[in-house]
């Protein structure tokens, strides 16, 4: 059953700048998470930034996650031109592409309304958007206690991973809209506790593959923005195009504000 939402935040008084970015290549990536990440730690720094991408086809491997958890083996992955990178983020191995909302969330925790060690708190207001978000694009969202992400009918539909360094948070997770699900059957996203001697393991499905019909990528975009701003409690949101910062490799290195609301 789904878990109840996570008290009211007190409001931020700093608003957010969403922004809706294209897609990156994961060196790219890793570089701008870690400026965004500096830049909201500092004081009185960049505001609350949620950013929505597309990772370029790899494979990313978290915290809680191995090798292992990928059953491809090198020869497929070099012909398949995926590469396997290991990042600092929380959660497991998870597959990237078409299909695929990324979301990551960079701010320090004082500015989501929370304190120092809120960080089990602000895992709860992600997971609580997310599956808002699920909701309104008809998607039957679970969340089980003590286990991170959404789930649905075929599988993990959001895989979670959020790192929290110098009192700010940063990366997000990873919603599977409308992607082919041959290779997230073969990736070990989220190991369950054991039950009854059989080791429980979980791979990613889909919001597509769930509903058994077309969900636009749009659609879900603009769902995930509304619901994680509410999660949060942010009255103004500032919505932005192309990426906050010029990203070292891949995705348009355009900027440009989309509307203003609030």
């Amino acid at each position: 059953m789904l878990r109840p939402a996570p008290p009211t935040p007190r409001l931020p008084h700093r608003p957010l700048a969403v922004w809706l970015a294209g897609r990156i290549d994961w060196a790219g990536y890793a570089v701008l998470a870690e400026r965004l990440s500096g830049e909201v730690a500092a004081a009185g720094g960049r505001h609350p930034t949620l950013m929505l991408f597309e990772l370029e086809p790899c494979v990313t491997i978290g915290r809680l996650g191995s090798r292992t958890d990928v059953a491809i083996d090198d020869d497929e992955l070099r012909s398949r031109q995926l590469a396997v990178r290991f990042t600092g983020r929380g959660g497991g191995a998870v597959v990237h592409g078409p299909g695929q909302v990324c979301v990551s969330l960079f701010a320090a925790l004082a500015d989501l309304g929370l304190g120092p060690y809120d960080a089990g708190t602000c895992l709860e207001r992600l997971e609580h958007g997310l599956a808002a978000a699920l909701r309104e694009v008809q998607a039957g969202p679970i969340r089980h206690p003590g286990v991170p992400g959404v789930f649905g009918r075929t599988g993990l539909l959001a895989a979670v991973g959020l790192a929290v360094r110098r009192g700010a948070v940063s990366h997000g997770a990873f919603v599977n809209v409308s992607p082919s699900l041959e290779l997230h059957q073969r990736v070990t996203s989220l190991r369950l506790p054991q039950t009854e001697g059989s080791r429980r393991a979980t791979w990613m499905g889909s919001v597509e593959a769930d509903v058994q019909r077309r969900v636009r990528l749009q659609d879900a975009r603009t769902a995930l923005v509304q619901h994680l701003a509410d999660a949060f409690g942010f009255e103004q949101t500032h919505i932005h195009s192309g990426f906050p910062l010029r990203p070292a490799a891949g995705g348009p290195a355009h900027s440009g504000v989309v509307r203003r609301v609030g």
